[in-house]
């Protein structure tokens, strides 16, 4: 049955809402790392106050990730998404405007909230509805908003203005992309085209909980956006502090990185359906070691800074492409929820894992910090490995029919 003429066009148009979302959810995780030194000035508060900061804001994000699933049953997503965008940017402008440490922990919670609601919906919508291509794209549009937020810090700063005016300018856009969410949240209901396979009726949570893939796969998130964030969030103030490396060097150098993981997401997309993805994904993953061993022993200050754009670069496809085969890998049923949980277990390893190594850094040294996104890389490796082998190779791009925007249509395998 050939779908209704409107079809392609209203999936264009959510498409990119949802690239438009990533963006969003970029931009405040590169606000931080280069804004941060200068806020936890303006607190008074220790440098390794960083990773206090992410875990409360990270509790709101496990909260709305981790009850995602539900959520989605008893409210549409585009509802989820205008709220959820209007959440975030009240925190965003509430970071501009707190005047102590503890309201900025609390406007951490709202920002959490937001930011998890909007990552998991988009995320299991797009496991449904998108192909392996869209969903890479997806989350290059979380690096364009990590690539600029570094971006402007460095900007405002450098044109003698205080950290917190990036906040407001950032916040600001945030509100209109709120309003334009509202204004279009109709438009996601009945999107599937009419040749796409109907959803089954969704799993218990208790259920999805039972099989060993789900918790090796929120293993191997956790980690993975551990490492990601660690790179990230700690590469500024190693480079800063400990190398003596120009703040406007170290600003660009995070810029890169965020950089090389988004270039290497729209790379990725091009050619997705055409490589093996496992056998790709582990060359990335192998690649990335390497990166991170670059950026740790510092052979050169532009060799530190090339490993640090191979490790966003390699990393750059692992994200999405575990997402897109998740349906395959542990039922259609459990699709949502699982996809959920993954989602909270990698907001959970980007806070527990940046204040572990801020920890760690304050009592071994600044350059501990390369050492421990050296480690991280390589457990990467391994627990993917295990995760390959315990839920067996999924469907891989090329393998499935495609529906709406190229989406994967796989089989309903129950076990992973």
């Amino acid at each position: 049955m050939t779908a209704p003429p409107a079809a392609p066009a209203r999936a264009s148009v959510l498409a990119l809402l949802a690239f438009l979302a990533f963006v969003s959810l970029g931009l405040p995780d590169g606000l931080l790392g280069v804004a941060w030194p200068s806020m936890r000035g303006d607190f008074g508060v220790p440098l390794d106050a960083l990773g206090v900061l992410a875990a409360t804001q990270t509790a709101g994000y496990l909260t709305a990730s981790f009850l995602s699933g539900r959520l989605l049953r008893v409210m549409p997503i585009g509802t989820v998404l205008a709220l959820s965008t209007l959440a975030a940017a009240a925190a965003l402008l509430g970071f501009a405007a707190a005047p102590a440490w503890p309201a900025l922990l609390g406007f951490a919670v709202l920002a959490g909230l937001g930011g998890g609601a909007v990552d998991a919906g988009l995320n299991a919508y797009g496991a449904r509805h998108f192909s392996a291509r869209i969903l890479n794209w997806l989350h290059a549009c979380f690096g364009v908003g990590t690539t600029l937020g570094p971006l402007i810090v460095t900007a405002v700063l450098g044109a003698g203005q205080g950290w917190r005016w990036s906040y407001v300018l950032v916040g600001t856009a945030q509100l209109g992309l709120a309003l334009t969410f509202f204004l279009t949240r109709r438009r996601w209901a009945g999107s599937a085209s009419a040749g796409a396979a109907p959803a089954p009726d969704p799993a218990r949570t208790r259920d999805t909980l039972r099989r060993p893939v789900v918790w090796l796969g929120m293993l191997t998130f956790f980690v993975y956006t551990g490492v990601e964030v660690v790179a990230a969030q700690w590469s500024y103030s190693l480079m800063t502090l400990e190398r003596g490396v120009p703040p406007a060097q170290a600003g660009l150098a995070v810029s890169l990185y965020w950089g090389s993981l988004m270039a290497g997401r729209i790379l990725f997309g091009t050619v997705a359906h055409r490589v093996p993805l496992v056998a790709t994904l582990r060359a990335c993953l192998v690649t990335s070691v390497v990166g991170a061993l670059l950026f740790w022993l510092e052979p050169t200050p532009s060799l530190a800074v090339a490993g640090l754009m191979l490790i966003g670069g390699a990393l750059a496809p692992v994200f999405a492409s575990l997402v897109s085969l998740t349906p395959g890998r542990v039922g259609g049923a459990h699709a949502d929820s699982a996809i959920g949980f993954q989602v909270a277990a990698a907001g959970l390893g980007g806070a527990a894992l940046t204040a572990l190594v801020g920890v760690l850094s304050r009592w071994g040294g600044l350059e501990v910090i390369g050492l421990s996104v050296t480690v991280l890389a390589a457990l990467l490796l391994a627990l993917y490995e295990g995760f390959v082998r315990v839920g067996g190779e999924g469907v891989g791009p090329g393998q499935a029919t495609t529906g709406p925007l190229g989406a994967t249509q796989v089989p309903d395998r129950g076990a992973g």
